[in-house]
């Protein structure tokens, strides 16, 4: 049986989106751009690579990390590194316990509250897909919670640095908000490149030791999913699945670039110039990932998950951004 005759449309985005996806290579393309870009791909015309690019995005986003690597001061790393543990620890508490407070207080079901916090708290889609097999969570339960946070990243990525500067915070400053209240490790090194480059040191380190969570926090929660499960029928609370969880690998890429540029004579200007190239390369993956966003994803989002991920996200934000005002987180 021959294949049906793809639409006008289809064969529109069949070229389309790769021209598109070479053009924000370009040097004058910034992150913001290329995902408002890809999102007006994806609701209009649709990505007829979605297969593809939904596998190569998360590769290309692991190698502009690294890539970013060259353009920092591991000095600068280290310190803020030591200083973000406590920043990390307080506010993953603080969504965890807002995230279980809200998703009773607005119906949602167990499974999606638990992944939107979790998306919230920690980095995003990359922890919502190492605890969805530490729990078993159904396949539409993970788009749910994918689609709130994408939707949440995309308007942080936009709005987060218009509101720094209405805040009157400086880079410093600006890198830890970001790393602290926006979800996705993407969206804030776009947030805090489009801010300076010293924002972009600080946040970059900030939410990569916020992604370290990631494993230890999966083991949990999938340990204390198999103990209520026990509990529920009556048995013996097996292993966690946890094991199934992925770790950030590319974070000692990122550390290792890093190292590099800060100890070996001569690889400032080298290293500036590969950090520039990943920023360009992070530009393609926004572009890719907006072009992912599909209508369906949009409705599939329902109002109440919506609103719970709206509602913790705003509790985060709010209380990230007074800590830091107030001088309490600095």
């Amino acid at each position: 049986m021959s294949e049906p005759t793809p639409s006008p449309w289809t064969k529109l985005a069949r070229v389309l989106v790769p021209l598109l996806g070479l053009a924000t290579l370009l040097p004058f393309v910034t992150t913001g751009e290329g995902l408002v870009l890809g999102i007006a791909v994806g609701l209009t015309l649709g990505n007829p690579y979605s297969a593809t690019t939904k596998k190569v995005t998360t590769y290309l986003l692991q190698g502009a990390v690294v890539g970013l690597g060259f353009g920092m001061n591991l000095r600068v790393v280290v310190a803020v590194g030591v200083h973000g543990i406590l920043y990390t620890l307080a506010g993953i508490a603080l969504c965890f316990v807002a995230g279980h407070l809200l998703r009773i207080l607005l119906h949602v079901p167990r499974d999606v509250g638990l992944l939107v916090t979790v998306g919230t708290a920690i980095c995003g889609g990359s922890a919502i897909a190492a605890v969805v097999p530490a729990i078993g969570a159904k396949q539409e339960d993970a788009t749910v919670s994918l689609a709130v946070v994408f939707l949440l990243n995309a308007v942080g990525l936009l709005l987060f640095p218009p509101l720094g500067h209405a805040f009157g915070l400086d880079q410093a400053r600006f890198g830890l908000w970001a790393a602290l209240a926006i979800h996705d490790t993407s969206s804030v090194v776009g947030a805090a490149s489009a801010y300076g480059q010293e924002a972009l040191e600080i946040a970059t380190t900030v939410k990569l030791a916020r992604a370290l969570w990631i494993v230890p926090l999966a083991m949990l929660i999938g340990e204390l999913h198999a103990r209520a499960q026990a509990r529920a029928t009556g048995g013996v609370a097996g292993p966690a699945r946890a094991g199934s969880a992925r770790y950030p690998w590319f974070i000692l890429g990122f550390l290792g670039t890093a190292t590099v540029a800060t100890f070996v004579p001569g690889m400032h200007d080298p290293g500036m110039l590969l950090a520039r190239a990943a920023r360009q390369l992070l530009v393609l993956t926004l572009f890719l990932i907006g072009a992912g966003l599909t209508r369906q994803a949009l409705r599939t989002t329902g109002a109440r998950p919506l609103v719970l991920g709206v509602l913790l996200w705003l509790v985060s934000a709010l209380a990230s951004l007074v800590g830091i005002l107030s001088g309490l987180v600095s």
